[in-house]
């Protein structure tokens, strides 16, 4: 397989560069299976000649691609001020080699083989082809990292795995718990997603009744989305994955308001509703995050055992048959979404075994953070859904030298939504703040 060259091109004020190499599937077996990896350097126009450093771009997920430069957040233009950008599609996204349901229909039946395939998806596996990507364009001189979410995740594993490659790590809203299982994890998530349900109605007190309106029409009717699978009620709950940011609070309430038309037989959901429904909640774009969203937290010999389903028991008020308001759920992922989605219809028994796991490596090394003397600082969101803020300070205090910005002015997007959020981490880096 030969790999490209590098292609470079003006786009919007920047120069882009567009990077392609191989990489080991299992770096554990350099001379096994490759993947392709693919990476997009960014620079301001007029800059590209200089010797700027280079800051590392890993974005949230699991299983999303990196920003593009025509539709990236707030931060790229900031980092852009002192920073060559690299937008590394994360292995099994984008341009990357792809982990979909078509690339894994190789394998057939074989579950247990798809199911180890996948488990060379996670940070430990990113972190590994960072290192390959930064000595391909700098050789050993060490780079920074900017970490959102996931990638604030990938981050903590880099400082555990090889710090010699980092100079400097912002992370923000991604300090995740070094030692909990899933179960501490959506534990405490579901928590919280009820907390940012009571903000929901509290701020469209109107959509109680029709989001309620709706569930009790999927209850009785047999409504199916744009793909042709049929829309259910759990599936409708899912929507408030979108109460975790603030680009998307809004959007279910201008969703509901179109849900229903009168039909031929009585009220009917409308096309536009159902549309929106099936982007929302469709994992057809992202099906690493639905395979390995459980994962991402896995060490050690205990299994996650579909850890969201579980704990889910724990809190009825998302029981949409218990008689009370109808709530949503919000960063979850459910072993019957890999029934009900078409997209992950063909990932269900990986997943299954992906679950039952037990042989997980460990994805943080506890004494190296404890020794760390790579510069580390963090914003960490006061109300964030998506990752616990005691946790987060937890972890924050087993890194030495980590330095975090507690806030409440920001929810989990806040380094797309505004520059100020970066510019106040590369501040703090400075000693300036």
């Amino acid at each position: 397989m030969t790999t490209p060259a590098p292609v470079s091109y003006r786009h919007g004020g920047l120069v882009c560069t567009d990077h392609t190499l191989d990489v080991p599937l299992d770096h554990h077996t350099p001379d096994g299976p490759a993947i392709r990896l693919f990476a997009r350097e960014v620079v301001a126009e007029g800059r590209e000649h200089e010797d700027l450093p280079r800051l590392l771009w890993l974005q949230g997920g699991p299983g999303g691609r990196a920003e593009r430069p025509n539709a990236a957040g707030a931060w790229l233009r900031r980092a852009l001020a002192d920073y060559r950008v690299v937008l590394l599609d994360q292995r099994g996204t984008g341009r990357s080699t792809p982990a979909d349901r078509a690339t894994l229909a190789r394998f057939g039946t074989d579950s247990e083989a798809a199911a180890d395939y996948l488990a060379h998806f996670r940070a430990d596996s990113i972190v590994r082809d960072a290192e390959h990507l930064r000595r391909h364009l700098q050789g050993e001189e060490p780079w920074s990292v900017l970490g959102q979410s996931f990638g604030g995740f990938s981050t903590l594993t880099y400082l555990s795995l090889a710090p010699e490659g980092l100079t400097q790590a912002y992370i923000t809203g991604g300090l995740p718990t070094l030692t909990g299982h899933a179960d501490d994890v959506y534990r405490a998530a579901y928590a919280r997603t009820l907390a940012h349900n009571e903000r929901y109605f509290a701020r469209y007190p109107g959509d109680q009744a029709l989001a309620e309106a709706v569930a009790a029409h999927l209850d009785t009717h047999d409504v199916r989305m744009p793909a042709g699978e049929r829309l259910t009620v759990r599936r409708f709950q899912s929507l408030g994955i979108t109460f975790g940011t603030a680009a998307k609070f809004d959007s279910l309430h201008y969703l509901l308001e179109t849900a229903f038309t009168e039909g031929a037989d009585g009220p009917e959901l409308t096309d536009t509703f159902l549309r929106g429904v099936d982007a929302a909640v469709s994992f057809a774009e992202r099906p690493l995050y639905a395979a390995l969203h459980e994962p991402i937290y896995a060490q050690g010999g205990r299994p996650t055992d579909w850890s969201a389903h579980r704990i889910r028991q724990e809190f009825p008020a998302f029981d949409a048959t218990g008689g009370g308001p109808l709530r949503f759920t919000g960063e979850m992922v459910y072993p019957w979404q890999f029934e009900e989605d078409p997209a992950l219809v063909p990932l269900r028994a990986a997943a299954e075994a992906l679950a039952a796991r037990t042989d997980w490596p460990a994805l943080y090394d506890l004494d190296r953070l404890a020794a760390n003397d790579v510069p580390v600082v963090a914003a960490v969101y006061h109300d964030d859904m998506y990752v616990d803020r005691k946790q987060a300070l937890a972890t924050a205090g087993a890194v030495r030298g980590l330095r975090t910005w507690v806030t409440d002015a920001y929810a989990h997007d806040g380094v797309r939504a505004d520059a100020a959020v970066l510019d106040r981490l590369i501040s703090m880096a400075r000693g300036e703040a």
